[in-house]
């Protein structure tokens, strides 16, 4: 089938790259259906709604730029992603595109969880945690 994209332009995809999203994205209810888009030549991909072309958010796998970056999920969570191990699972972090770049920021507080295998997806929000809205992707530089 054949999308509208924010970045890409009109793409062909397959159904069976369709990531699901039962309850939505948090701000966007009705937003269920989404799929993974690399962005040309860079780590980053977009997070590209089926349904509405202007809707495309920009994604990390965190665990390259934040190392020391971990959660655990919740019992409910899991469940509702049919998780059954680790390996189902991928984590991407939403970024804000800052200009210029090099003020981007990730959200590492609601990490987006992929059941690979399942196609299922939710962007979980992390309570009782270190982590917020704006963790800088690249650390200020030192003045020398």
């Amino acid at each position: 089938m054949n999308i509208d994209t924010k970045y890409h332009g009109t793409m062909a995809v397959n159904e069976q790259d369709i990531i699901r999203f039962p309850h939505g994205l948090p701000g966007f209810a009705d937003e269920k259906r989404f799929v993974l888009l690399p962005l040309a030549d860079t780590p980053f991909v977009i997070l590209q709604s089926v349904d509405t072309p202007a809707l495309g958010f920009v994604l990390i796998e965190p665990f390259s730029y934040f190392p020391a970056y971990e959660f655990e999920l919740d019992e409910a969570t899991v469940e509702q992603l049919g998780i059954e191990s680790e390996r189902d699972v991928a984590v991407y972090v939403i970024l804000t595109v800052a200009e210029p770049f090099h003020e981007t920021t990730a959200n590492l507080q609601a990490p987006v969880v992929i059941n690979v295998r399942k196609r299922t997806g939710k962007q979980v929000i992390l309570t009782n945690t270190p982590y917020k809205t704006k963790h800088r992707l690249f650390p200020e530089k030192v003045a020398t």
